[in-house]
């Protein structure tokens, strides 16, 4: 857009490719998709790197299990933490003195931290960079789309009317931005009984392709409930539970092309 700077990666960075995981409202799983993706994306060999945009809510660090604050390189730059697999990651969870301490920041110097997060950080050679957007169509995301090199956003929904309603707000203000959208995800589509693997339908019909097609857009998975992943998940071990969603393959497939 004209008059807006776009923001540029510090001499140790060299990042390939940049996608956004959005969605309209919170409480839709979307720092559990962008997880599942950095995860997976790793485990094909890929260099890969989350920067945390939710601001004032992150939730990525606790997610991989990373309590340790960020520090400086004799660059000063800000050097991400790595998590088991070596996922690079950048939250404001690291740069706070406690983990529990809130953020009370006016936008401006929200949206400030997350072009920090892009242009001093020294994320190295990475061939992914997850971006882990707040909900809504606010300052955080609005300044993204306008200042970072994004190659497209991945929509997360849920089966419910409502948040499928709320979440067309996110498409639409990605289409007048002129931001690619590589397509929907559905989390929490189904509940997998963990003994029979029976499917039980907790929010409804699932409205992926009813809802992708009404909007021209790609549906690229359905994501189940799993209750025996969630003692893992309690257990911060994102990058285990991973390994059990192997239908997230079928984004990095899209993304790969």
């Amino acid at each position: 857009m004209p008059g807006i700077e776009r923001c540029e990666p510090n001499d140790e960075t060299r990042i390939k490719h940049c996608y956004a995981i959005v969605s309209g409202k919170g409480g839709v799983g979307k720092s559990f998709v962008t997880s599942l993706l950095a995860s997976r994306a790793r485990q094909r060999g890929y260099e890969v790197g989350i920067l945390d945009g939710d601001i004032v809510g992150p939730s990525i660090p606790k997610l991989f299990n990373i309590h340790q604050a960020a520090y400086g390189n004799e660059k000063q730059h800000i050097v991400p933490a790595l998590t088991e697999s070596k996922i690079k990651i950048i939250s404001s969870n690291l740069m706070v003195e406690h983990e529990d301490d809130p953020i009370i920041w006016r936008g401006s110097l929200v949206t400030s931290l997350l072009k920090q997060f892009y242009t001093e950080v020294a994320w190295g050679d990475v061939d992914y960079l997850f971006l882990d957007m707040p909900p809504g169509t606010s300052d955080v995301t609005l300044t993204a789309f306008q200042s970072l090199p994004i190659d497209g956003i991945i929509i997360v929904t849920s089966p419910q009317e409502l948040v499928s309603l709320i979440v067309k707000k996110a498409i639409k203000m990605a289409k007048m931005m002129n931001i690619p959208i590589i397509g929907i995800v559905e989390n929490m589509s189904y509940l997998e009984c963990p003994h029979c693997k029976e499917r039980i339908n907790l929010y409804g019909e699932s409205k992926l392709e009813e809802y992708a097609k009404e909007n021209e857009l790609t549906p690229l998975c359905a994501l189940p409930l799993r209750p025996d992943m969630c003692e893992l998940l309690d257990s911060e071990k994102v990058e285990e539970v991973a390994k059990h969603f192997e239908e997230i393959d079928k984004v990095l497939d899209v993304l790969e092309k």
